[in-house]
């Protein structure tokens, strides 16, 4: 007997039918991988066996019972531990405060800190997360955090894991870490549903993998049937025969030259590199290893101590933003969200936010030809909306990527910075990323993309930097390239060598 079943799940929001008849079951030490494109229904089932609403018609059943989940403590008490894909944690607190809030160890009435911290110390251990317990939550990064969550659902004994792209914000360690704890709770009896778009960590980590497409159930594939051109295939109901675009730098001259760029986080180190017209220079490295601190001390929202940049030989001040912009060099951040987008404005205003001048007759906008610059965007990336007047908080994260690299492609960018560009997108919408930064490439412009995803990084760049505390440990050739040699600079500075 199955220890999870859900029988004929539907639900609709008004006349929207999100789920129809969807069925899925998980035994006791399995993990089930569950793929899909965005909009395919995975996480209104997650959420329907998380409890955060009900299905409009099914069953659910745990060992053989009919279980009716109405909140999330439910789910909870019923063994059913969710960690989401947004961090969902509170940075006025510490780490063990966020993992046993509202269920912390007491003394007398008042919490007991000394236990609060023996309890938590050996989960984050597990996690290889050697962090004091007691550390704030706002300091840690993005990866830091999505473990911290992890170790939260991991501290109330689940019996079924639902991990919810847990990998997004993780680099090559963590999420080897993470795969590895999985395959360990697997092997002591927990049932796990891991959602990802990185089809390369379900075939690592699944023994059975079901599809969703278009809120219906696609298929399914047992352990020996599982491989990526299946699962596309399941996921989109057609092939992809080339995920990867191929380009080529279009000139020997160099755009972008970096030169002893330190950040704050890491001011006695330093980045050394260069990129061609129509290169794209992929970034690897560790969390902490100053990526995203690097991209944004380049795009001047955060302070650089030292170093220098110029775009076409010409100098750009350290921390002015409006000279990196005027200069053409732009930034989509890890974080399109908070950092990126105004969720709470159109598709139309957020694609000219950054050129209003070029939309402004007589100190008024021009409506007329916002909306026709923004409706040329829509088409050229294909971006799924009814109407460019859409709330951008309303789109999926691949249409909302979209709309981040449409704003700054309205202003000709030199050169581009990506951080982390398909986090939590669907391999559909990668693809028309993939194809939307190689057009950009194929413009001359030169592309810095920050990744976690090896698949990714391997695939689109012509050149490999490995950033290792703050300096660039090594760049890496096209021939050159394999995990291995990534991790290897990364990781361990006698194999620090440049190309």
């Amino acid at each position: 007997m199955s220890l999870l079943q859900l029988k004929r799940i539907s639900k609709s929001f008004g006349p929207v039918q999100a789920l129809d008849e969807v069925e899925l079951e998980v035994e006791k030490g399995e993990v089930l991988g569950l793929i899909g494109e965005n909009g395919a229904g995975k996480s209104t089932l997650m959420n329907i066996l998380g409890g955060m609403f009900p299905p409009s018609s099914g069953q659910i059943l745990l060992d053989g019972s009919s279980v009716a989940i109405h909140d999330a403590k439910a789910a909870e008490r019923l063994g059913i531990s969710f960690v989401h894909q947004e961090l969902n944690l509170l940075d006025n607190i510490d780490i063990a405060g966020n993992i046993f809030l509202g269920r912390e160890p007491k003394h007398f009435g008042c919490i007991d800190q000394r236990r609060l911290h023996d309890l938590s110390r050996p989960l984050l251990e597990t996690l290889g997360l050697p962090i004091d317990p007691f550390t704030s939550v706002a300091l840690l990064t993005n990866g830091q955090k999505q473990l911290v969550e992890i170790a939260k659902a991991l501290s109330m004994d689940a019996k079924i894991l639902i991990l919810d792209e847990p990998t997004s914000s993780l680099t090559l360690q963590e999420t080897d870490t993470l795969l590895r704890l999985a395959q360990k709770l697997r092997n002591q009896g927990m049932a796990i549903i891991f959602i990802s778009h990185r089809l390369a960590e379900i075939e690592t980590i699944a023994d059975r993998v079901i599809a969703l497409r278009d809120g219906r159930n696609a298929g399914g594939l047992k352990r020996e049937e599982i491989n990526r051109n299946a699962m596309i295939s399941m996921m989109i109901g057609r092939e992809l025969d080339e995920v990867y675009p191929k380009t080529k730098p279009s000139a020997e001259s160099v755009i972008l030259s970096v030169k002893d760029f330190s950040t704050r986080q890491w001011p006695n180190g330093g980045a050394t590199f260069e990129i061609k017209s129509g290169e794209i220079l992929g970034m690897a490295g560790l969390v902490g290893a100053g990526r995203s601190e690097l991209a944004q001390a380049l795009f001047g929202v955060d302070d650089s101590p030292s170093g220098f940049f110029e775009v076409e030989s010409q100098s750009i001040p350290r921390g002015d933003v409006s000279r990196c912009i005027a200069n053409g060099v732009f930034l989509a951040p890890e974080d399109r969200k908070s950092s990126g987008l105004v969720l709470e404005m159109s598709i139309r205003e957020n694609m000219t936010l950054n050129s209003m001048k070029r939309f402004t007759r007589y100190l008024s906008i021009d409506f007329a030809s916002e909306k026709e610059n923004a409706e040329v965007w829509l088409r050229e990336f294909g971006i799924k909306a009814p109407s460019t007047e859409l709330v951008v908080g309303n789109l999926s994260g691949g249409n909302q990527q979209k709309v981040v690299l449409a704003k700054w492609m309205t202003l000709k960018p030199k050169v581009m910075i990506f951080d982390e560009p398909t986090r939590g997108i669907d391999m559909g919408a990668r693809e028309e990323i993939y194809r939307s930064i190689a057009k950009l490439a194929e413009t001359g412009c030169a592309i810095l993309m920050i990744s976690s995803d090896m698949e990714e990084l391997l695939g689109m760049s012509h050149r490999i930097a490995v950033m290792r505390e703050g300096s660039i440990a090594g760049i890496l050739d096209k021939e050159a390239f394999s995990e291995e040699a990534i991790m290897q600079l990364a990781v361990r500075e006698d194999l620090a060598t440049s190309a």
